[in-house]
């Protein structure tokens, strides 16, 4: 993993909660444990938004798959290839945003935007609802309703069900986009090698 990729992971993971935090609390620290929302660190909330993630996750994986997305893809693949991630890398990727973006969307706005305003800006802020580009746009419809289903779950089970869930969608993303990066590198390196030899 990059430094590049570590330094977004430990932004994400540090900045946005705090930023979260002082929205809210401003410097009033003995608001942080209603902000973590520790109470509901239990492990029912915590396996639904982990199934819930999971579930989702492979749902939209085909669909964003498909042939209509493969510019997408491949800008996609080529980010990740950038920050050199690993399967590792990505897992630490995912725990980064499932608990630094949840603390801020979740526990920071959603109280205060609701459900559906706090999603269109959660989906709109990762760049998928682009005027400009119908394909980023389509893809935001395919994340849009995770999201919303997400936020519901957060009001019901907490935020642990929504960090929990949030984790399980990108680390299935992150490990498939990195798979299929090896799997294109070796094919290309393969290739090289036969025409090498050849």
């Amino acid at each position: 993993m990059s430094n590049k990729a570590l330094g977004i992971g430990l932004l994400t993971l540090v900045g946005f909660p705090i930023f979260g935090f002082l929205l809210c609390h401003g410097f009033d620290l003995s608001k942080l444990p209603d902000f973590l929302q520790m109470q509901q660190f239990q492990v029912i909330p915590i396996g639904y938004g982990g199934m819930f993630g999971f579930i989702y996750a492979f749902i939209a994986l085909p669909l964003m798959q498909a042939p209509v997305f493969d510019g997408l893809s491949y800008r996609m693949e080529t980010l990740i290839g950038q920050l050199k991630l690993t399967f590792l890398g990505g897992i630490f990727l995912s725990v980064c945003a499932g608990v630094g973006e949840e603390l801020f969307f979740r526990a920071a706005l959603q109280p205060y935007l609701g459900v559906w305003l706090s999603s269109v800006i959660f989906v709109a802020i990762h760049g998928y609802l682009n005027p400009w580009n119908w394909r980023f746009s389509l893809y935001g419809l395919i994340i849009l309703p995770f999201i919303v289903l997400l936020s519901y779950g957060f009001e019901y089970f907490g935020l642990w069900f929504a960090i929990a869930a949030h984790f399980a969608y990108d680390a299935v993303l992150f490990t498939a986009i990195v798979r299929e990066n090896r799997v294109k590198k070796t094919k290309h390196e393969s290739r090289k090698i036969a025409t090498f030899e050849g």
